[in-house]
């Protein structure tokens, strides 16, 4: 049985992205944003820079979560039954700040080839217009990869800043979300996101990308965790998967994992910075 509607389906293959799609309780969402501050305030340096990377790795909390079978069920429908998580980011937005996401292409700089994977974007927070949620440009996965500059502003959350030029802003639309729900988007569409005007904080959770088991890393190397179904390509090492909260050998993997990660997002890049 579909996990997504026919008209939610449509939605995906007509727009590029489907949402929003009721994911978590709010006790769930509760309990991740109880997870990000304990870590903040115990280990301060693990979730900053490239340390907001896979923390999937170090936390069983976001373990859990990109293994939640209601997310699977969704993200099925879309590539098939042979799922691999491709990784994870965190995206905090602080309040009042001028920190944006670029209009980009996922599919220019991640190397997964073909296009069979999608990108899931959980809502830690209620995701609005105020704090800076994303903004889809519907139909443009239909169309080739743009050509992205490297701009390198210090308040973009993108490592080098890529960025799709002459976007419209009436073109695009604003995927809201409350906290819990998801949105799926496609490879291709481009999209990105404005500072956060509001009095609290924006988060995002992003499982960046679920993969189907025969999508190659064409670029670098990935460590992937088999979600579901069987992989039969073996492209990509397996990771681990936690066994408790910050623990030395996950972090060691996650740091190694992180390394590998920041050499596909700088490859041929003219400089590389700290986030």
């Amino acid at each position: 049985m579909s996990a997504l509607t026919s008209k939610q389906l449509k939605q995906y293959e007509d727009l590029g992205y489907v949402a929003p799609i009721g994911i978590l309780s709010l006790e769930e969402v509760k309990k991740i944003k109880s997870e990000i501050e304990y870590i903040e305030k115990k280990w301060p340096e693990e979730l900053i820079g490239l340390g907001r990377n896979n923390v999937h790795y170090i936390s069983p909390v976001f373990d859990k979560v990109v293994h939640n079978s209601k997310i699977l069920d969704a993200v099925e429908d879309i590539i098939g039954k042979n799922i691999l998580v491709g990784g994870t980011t965190l995206f905090v937005k602080e309040p009042d700040r001028k920190s944006y996401v670029s209009w980009h292409q996922d599919a220019k700089y991640i190397g997964f080839e073909p296009h069979n994977w999608v990108t899931a974007w959980l809502a830690i927070t209620d995701s609005n217009e105020e704090n800076g949620c994303m903004r889809m440009w519907p139909g443009t996965h239909k169309e080739k990869i743009r050509d992205h500059k490297d701009k390198f502003d210090e308040n973009n959350l993108l490592t080098r800043g890529q960025t799709v030029q002459n976007v419209s802003f009436q073109d695009t639309v604003a995927n809201k979300l409350s906290a819990g729900q998801l949105s799926l988007h496609h490879p291709m569409i481009v999209h990105g996101s404005g500072p956060n005007k509001s009095n609290h904080r924006r988060i995002g959770f992003v499982i960046q990308s679920y993969i189907g088991t025969n999508v190659d890393q064409v670029i670098g190397k990935v460590f992937v965790q088999q979600a579901r179904g069987k992989d039969s390509f073996k492209y990509h090492e397996k990771a681990i998967r936690p066994v408790e909260l910050m623990n030395k050998k996950d972090l060691a993997f996650r740091d190694k994992a992180n390394k590998e990660l920041s050499k596909i997002f700088y490859k041929d890049a003219k400089e590389i910075r700290n986030l």
